[in-house]
C-alpha cells in the first residue's frame, strides 16, 4: 500500500523485550529489571522523563514476571489482592489522601504475600511529595534506578521503533539528519514523528530531511 494515501491507520505500539533497545544509557535500569526476584526489598522504583521508555520497560517485566499493571490514579477503583504488581505515575497522586491510602494498602499487601512491586515516577521517591507519612516513608525506603538520557544509539533505535509503530519506512539520511537537529528528549522524539507521520499524509511528501526542515521549522516558530 503507498504511504502516500491518506488512510487513518492505526498506530501499533511495541512493548515487547525484542524492541526495546540496549545502550549504556539504559543497561543499568535493564540489569535491575532482569533480576527482578531478587530485589532486596521486594520493590524499585524506574525514575525517568516523560516518554523515557518507563511504560515500555514496564511491560517487558510484566510479561516476565506475570505481574498486572495498573497507574496510581487507578487504585481507588481496585481491590486490593496479592501477585506481581507495577504501579505507574505514583506522583501522579501526590496530596490525594484516598489514593494514598489506596497505595499504602496495595504496598503491604503485595510485599506481605511475596509480590514484587514496580512503581514508576519521574523523580526519585523521596521528592514524590506523598503527604500520608506511612507511605511517604515506605516509598522513601524504596530502591531506585534511574533510564538516564538517551544517547545517539538510543536516540537512533526509538526514532526507528516509532517509525515502525506508525508504518513508516523513513530515507535512510533522515535519521543522522534529525539527531544533530532536534531537541535531544524521547519527549520530542515522540512529537516529531507524530508531526512528519501527520504532514506526510496530509501533504503526500517523501518522510525525508526536506519535509524534516519544514516541521522542525514549525516546532521552532512561536506563531504556530
Amino acid at each position: 500500500m503507498s504511504r502516500q494515501l491518506t488512510f487513518d491507520l492505526p498506530v501499533r505500539m511495541a512493548s515487547g523485550r525484542e524492541d526495546f533497545f540496549v545502550t549504556e544509557a539504559n543497561a543499568m535500569a535493564v540489569a535491575e529489571i532482569d533480576r527482578w526476584q531478587h530485589w532486596p526489598a521486594g520493590k524499585l522504583a524506574l525514575i525517568g522523563d516523560e516518554g523515557a521508555g518507563k511504560t515500555h520497560l514496564v511491560h517487558v517485566w510484566a510479561e516476565a514476571s506475570g505481574a498486572r499493571i495498573l497507574s496510581a490514579q487507578d487504585l481507588l477503583q481496585r481491590d486490593p489482592a496479592p501477585g506481581h504488581l507495577a504501579i505507574e505515575d505514583v506522583p501522579a497522586i501526590a496530596g490525594d489522601r484516598d489514593a494514598e491510602t489506596a497505595l499504602f494498602h496495595w504496598h503491604n499487601l503485595v510485599l506481605a504475600e511475596g509480590g514484587r512491586l514496580l512503581l514508576t515516577g519521574t523523580t526519585p521517591p523521596a521528592l514524590w511529595q506523598i503527604a500520608l507519612p506511612d507511605l511517604a516513608s515506605r516509598m522513601r525506603g524504596t530502591p531506585s534506578v534511574r533510564l538516564e538520557e538517551p544517547d545517539d544509539m538510543l536516540l537512533q533505535a526509538v526514532l526507528l521503533k516509532l517509525f515502525a509503530d506508525r508504518q513508516i519506512t523513513p530515507q535512510p539520511s533522515l535519521l543522522p539528519w534529525l539527531l544533530r537537529r532536534m531537541d535531544r528528549s524521547f519527549a520530542a522524539v515522540g512529537r516529531v514523528v507524530a508531526a512528519l507521520d501527520a504532514e506526510a499524509l496530509r501533504t503526500g511528501r517523501a518522510v525525508g530531511p526536506k519535509l524534516a526542515a519544514d516541521v522542525l521549522e514549525r516546532f521552532d516558530d512561536p506563531a504556530t
